[in-house]
């Protein structure tokens, strides 16, 4: 949801809401010539030659004719690097202090005048004018950072740098957060400034929600993440190589990253993707685990309008037997929009209403936005305000910004004082019955005609004590948001696991729960840029996220809604929502014959819900995210690093969307090893091409050879779905089981994995459970399939 209807008509702009915004946007402009003095005169600079080093545990000190290179390699394998002091702290995406350097790391001089580290997974090269290469312990480059250079301005302040890389000529690059034209990313140029795009967007409109710098880059010579951490505005202009022809030579691929201050540092975790994701959730904190509730269907609607509305859709997911797990209340449920609030007139007992469906096994999550209407007499705000938590220009006077109460002010979550505040806030949604929270509009928003719709550059916040900008703050608002609400949660329910996802973020926004697509614009296009968002933000570590199936705006047709239905269903959030203007989206609404499919879809997920609850455990374990590019697991076939219209769900799980109209075939090139269609049982050997039937009743999903699945039986318990192992191969699983709902007591600190193996014996399937005291006999129920 975003400012669209203030922006995209003249006549709202006649409106006193739209006045309000235009007059707020020429007072930032205002503000900002204030506050923002012109950089005036500049300085170029580069580091110049080395001119000696000091040895330092897990690295040391470079120093150059006029900077300086901090090098450390850390336990684990992964690298830091910060030029002109800087080091690894402070950061907000580190969770908690830097991993320890390896002692055995040592700095050492290398060939030219040059200097090295080397480590057990990594080496670290700096040439004598300041290029630093990662390189396997073999040798072989993966990454080459040319010197940086820097324009200082003359009369003091930020300095803006250039920073640029080069990778193998082969390689690919993902990442960067959310990007709709994904998850792949093209020749082309990305700006990192997490951004309302001001209406629905699709593949190839940029920037969005959430942008991260956090580049995942594979290569025949192997896989590797970099971070630069720095939450300035930024752009990253990438190129693909290319590879040279006979004797030709190659041209390697680039990336450059320019921003406009901050320090110029540097993460890189080297390995194989599996590896590399967990070097970063090591770095950036365990992703949050959701309750197993919210691993089920949900839905959502702006302007769900009454209780009697919300009660009439619930009954309609009862009567039709369509499980539903949450129902999520838009703005429209507060008093006026103001925040924390809530309109008696048509919710008069939303705590009685909480009940009733939790009753019904439905949970009630609210919508929260960051934006307090200014507005004296306000328990919020008053309280707010003699607090002193809200942004302040340069002047000390409070920001202000027109959102959809009005006039509003902005809590500073860069400060811990506020954080803590806000997190207490949270106690009135816990007490109208609300289990979980959605965060909105918090890039943060405020409505404008024209230019960013954000607050002032120059707007000052606490960044920690140290003091800054927004200019710094901007990308790491949200992030601090996310983290108030998920530890006032906390505070306020110990013994229940917190539900959080939030529109925008920043590398690190794992830690406090996940995301969704934000105003994904209704078309088939939108339905390929969904896919690409959540394969993406998994590749930067955030692995619960989903779109907002069937698009934010606009009426999808049938078959668009079944489809996008039918991904969302295989999906880490699968929920379905829409504009207070784009009418009704319950399944029954479209027809029969689409509710027949959507409802085999939802009952398909109910049944996976037990691996959902395991891929969940294991992301938090791991790092790895539930959603996987199919070169997951073979980062070295070309091939398969192109192959962006299908996915796998865990290891087990290869999904084929529809993602183009009139499409009931779909091709897919299969990773390596034998795959089973999980509704003919046919088998399919890869890598190679296969042709699969794609009706309007299902997308085709494919299981691998020898996968122990775990599944939700007819009883309701957990049965393993054991798919047969080629002959002569192995195959393997993990259950985690989740008891209760997710309640932070009844789930121990490290859950119970339980690793089941499989193999073909005289033609039949054996499966044992895999113990430390050796093999041990399967106490759940076995189904196998895949035998002829």
């Amino acid at each position: 949801m975003n400012g669209r209807g203030l922006v995209r008509s003249v006549k709202v702009f006649g409106t006193v809401q739209g006045l309000r915004a235009v007059r707020a946007a020429w007072r930032r402009k205002r503000t900002d010539a204030w506050g923002l003095p012109p950089r005036g005169a500049e300085r170029a600079r580069v580091p110049g030659a080395v001119v000696g080093a000091e040895p330092l545990p897990g690295g040391g000190v470079v120093r150059f004719a006029r900077s300086e290179l901090r090098v450390r390699v850390a336990v684990g394998g992964s690298v830091f690097w910060g030029w002109d002091g800087a080091g690894p702290e402070p950061s907000y995406a580190l969770a908690g202090s830097p991993p320890a350097a390896d002692p055995r790391a040592v700095l050492e001089p290398d060939k030219d005048g040059g200097w090295r580290v080397v480590s057990e997974r990594v080496t670290v090269v700096v040439s004598r004018h300041g290029a630093v290469e990662i390189r396997t312990p073999g040798g072989v480059v993966l990454r080459r950072d040319l010197p940086p250079r820097w324009w200082e301005p003359v009369g003091g302040g930020q300095a803006r740098w250039l920073h640029r890389s080069e990778v193998p000529a082969d390689a690919r690059f993902f990442g960067l957060g959310g990007r709709s034209s994904g998850p792949r990313l093209r020749d082309g140029s990305y700006r990192l400034w997490n951004t309302d795009p001001r209406g629905g967007f699709g593949p190839g409109d940029d920037p969005l929600y959430i942008t991260m710098p956090v580049q995942l880059v594979v290569s025949d010579a192997g896989t590797h993440l970099a971070f630069l951490d720095n939450s300035w505005d930024g752009r990253v202009t990438l190129r693909e190589g290319e590879e040279g022809a006979g004797s030709g030579h190659d041209r390697p691929g680039t990336s450059e990253v320019r921003t406009a201050g901050g320090p110029l540092r540097c993460w890189v975790v080297v390995g194989t993707p599996a590896r590399v994701l967990r070097g970063w959730a090591a770095l950036t904190g365990a992703p949050a685990l959701p309750p197993s509730w919210a691993l089920g269907p949900q839905h959502a609607r702006w302007g769900f309008g009454s209780d009697r509305e919300v009660r009439r859709v619930v009954a309609g997911y009862r009567e039709r037997g369509l499980p539903l797990s949450a129902l999520h209340l838009d703005i429209d449920h507060y008093d006026g929009h103001r925040v924390f609030t809530v309109d008696r007139t048509r919710f008069p007992d939303l705590p009685g209403l909480a009940k009733e469906l939790r009753a019904d096994g439905v949970r009630l999550v609210s919508i929260v936005d960051p934006a307090v209407k200014a507005e004296p007499g306000s328990a919020v705000y008053d309280s707010g305000s003699a607090a002193g938590v809200f942004v302040r220009d340069a002047r000390g006077r409070e920001v202000r910004g027109v959102v959809w109460p009005g006039e509003c002010v902005y809590p500073d979550f860069t400060d811990p004082r506020v954080r803590e505040w806000w997190g207490g806030l949270y106690e009135e949604r816990l007490a109208q019955g609300f289990a979980g929270v959605w965060h909105d509009m918090n890039e943060p928003v405020a409505f404008t005609p024209f230019g960013d719709m954000t607050l002032p550059r120059s707007a000052r916040h606490a960044l920690e004590g140290r003091g800054g900008d927004h200019r710094e703050a901007h990308n790491v608002y949200a992030l601090g948001m996310a983290r108030a609400g998920y530890e006032g949660l906390r505070r306020l329910r110990p013994r229940e696991r917190p539900f959080l996802f939030s529109r925008s973020g920043w590398a690190g926004m794992q830690r406090y729960g996940g995301t969704w697509s934000g105003d994904v614009s209704t078309g088939w296009p939108g339905l390929r840029a969904s896919l690409s968002l959540v394969l993406g933000l998994g590749l930067c570590g955030v692995p619960y996220s989903g779109p907002d199936v069937g698009g934010f705006d606009g009426s999808p047709s049938p078959e668009l809604y079944l489809r996008w239905f039918q991904l969302g269903a295989y999906l880490p959030l699968f929920r379905t929502h829409a504009a207070i203007d784009a009418g009704r989206r319950e399944p029954w609404e479209f027809g029969p014959q689409v509710l027949g499919h959507a409802k085999a879809a939802m009952l398909q997920r109910e049944r996976l819900r037990p691996y959902f609850v395991t891929l969940a455990h294991l992301a938090r374990l791991t790092g790895a995210p539930y959603v996987r590019p199919v070169w997951w697991g073979a980062p070295d076939d070309r091939a398969l690093r192109d192959c962006e219209d299908a996915f796998l769900l865990g290891d087990a799980l290869l999904v084929v969307p529809v993602l183009e109209r009139g499409t009931d075939r779909r091709a897919v090139r299969l990773p390596r090893g034998r795959w089973y269609d999980t509704v003919t049982g046919e088998a399919y050997d890869g890598p190679g091409q296969v042709l699969l039937d794609a009706p309007m009743s299902r997308i085709p999903v494919l299981a691998r050879a020898g996968a122990v699945i775990p599944v939700r039986g007819e009883d309701g318990g957990t049965e393993l779905e054991v798919w047969a192992p080629a002959a002569g191969r192995t195959g393997g699983g993990l259950v985690v089981e989740d008891p209760g709902n997710g309640a932070e007591g009844d789930v121990p600190a490290q859950p119970e994995l339980e690793r089941y193996a499989s193999r073909l014996v005289d033609g039949r399937v054996v499966v044992e459970r895999v113990t430390e005291d050796g093999a041990a006999k399967v106490s759940r129920p076995v189904r196998v399939r895949g035998l002829a």
